[in-house]
Formats: structure tokens, sequence, C-alpha cells
């Protein structure tokens, strides 16, 4: 059986990602590593879903250049948010979350916002860029947009800096081998559109 596989996959062995991605035999063998290994979690379109990133827009957390696309599905990622509670009291949560809302064009309270904001310089910023904008090294979000991970709703927002985030997409490699995760990445890199 693994002597078939590797015969069907050996066409595509010297091929980049974005030719994969532009190949139609490649991406038909791509779907349907995407329906038994990745779906379950992002949804047979790639929509994504609360704590799953949707893998059909442009919006990466840890970059959307083949490469990250690679590394990402080979290795996997843990992303962790630091929670703030404690350290903020309840007063402060409130006031980054109104920042936070702000920053992504939410309505908020103007005085919590402007204090949110001194807030996030101190505790937030060294991960989500002082503008807010996130920052692929570490995995941070965009908090600029109208993405969210887990929602962006007010009580949402609220538990995330109260409580922090801790997120898991296994690594493939071991599982699928290189030439598989090759194919994964293109098949994932034409969902998202950047592969035009």
């Amino acid at each position: 059986m693994e002597a078939r596989a590797a015969e069907l996959l050996a066409p595509f062995a010297t091929m980049t990602v974005p030719a994969l991605a532009a190949n139609p035999q490649a991406m038909a063998t791509a779907h349907n590593l995407f329906q038994n290994n990745c779906a379950q979690c992002h949804g047979s379109d790639g929509g994504g879903a609360r704590g799953f990133p949707n893998l059909a827009n442009d919006d990466w957390q840890w970059g959307g250049d083949p490469d990250s696309i690679v590394q990402t599905i080979a290795g996997g990622r843990t992303a962790a948010m630091t929670p703030w509670g404690e350290v903020l009291g309840a007063e402060g949560v409130e006031q980054v979350v109104a920042y936070v809302r702000q920053l992504s064009g939410q309505p908020a309270d103007a005085a919590k916002a402007a204090a949110g904001q001194t807030h996030f310089q101190t505790y937030c910023m060294a991960c989500h860029g002082v503008d807010g904008k996130g920052m692929t090294a570490v995995g941070a979000p965009n908090l600029t947009d109208a993405v969210w991970l887990y929602g962006g709703d007010e009580a949402t927002i609220r538990e995330t800096v109260i409580h922090g985030r801790m997120g898991q997409m296994p690594a493939f490699q071991d599982k699928l081998g290189e030439q598989r995760v090759r194919l994964l990445a293109a098949y994932v890199l034409r969902m998202s559109g950047g592969a035009q």
C-alpha cells in the first residue's frame, strides 16, 4: 500500500509548493489529504470554527508564505496568550477590553479605551505590536481587523484577557511525511488565495 502511495506521489516530489498549488492532479490528492487529516478541526471547506483558524482567507497567525505553511503543518504550533486578569484587576481588564474593541473598529468607551491603551503598551505590545497588528513570529494575532479566532464580542475578549488562551496545532511530519505535508501546504495556500 505504501509503495502504491509513493508511486502516486512521485510526480510531485520535485515541485515547489506554489507549483503544486497550480497542479490539478496534485490538488485532487491534496483535497483527500485535507479531508482526512485537517477537516475535523478546520472544516471541510477550511472555514475554521471557534478556536480553529479559517484557512480560506488571507489572515495568518504564523505567516502565510509557503515555507511558513509547511512549517506549521510539519511541526505544529503552540499558541499561548498569557492570562492578565490578576495583573490588570477588574478595572484594568475593562480598560484593555475597551481598547481592543476600539482597535478593531468596534464601539468602545473612549475614556476606558484611553486608559486601556496604557495597559496595552505595558503588557500586550510585546506580542501584538505597538499598533496591535500582531506578529507572525510569535503567532500573536492581528487585533485591528474583524478576524477573531475565539470571537470578537465584548464578553469573549474579556474572557481572553482574564484567562488567556492556549491553542495546539498538532505536528503532521511524522504521520504524513514530507511530500504529503507539502501537498497540504499547497492546498492551504491555494484555498487562501495565496497561490493566485
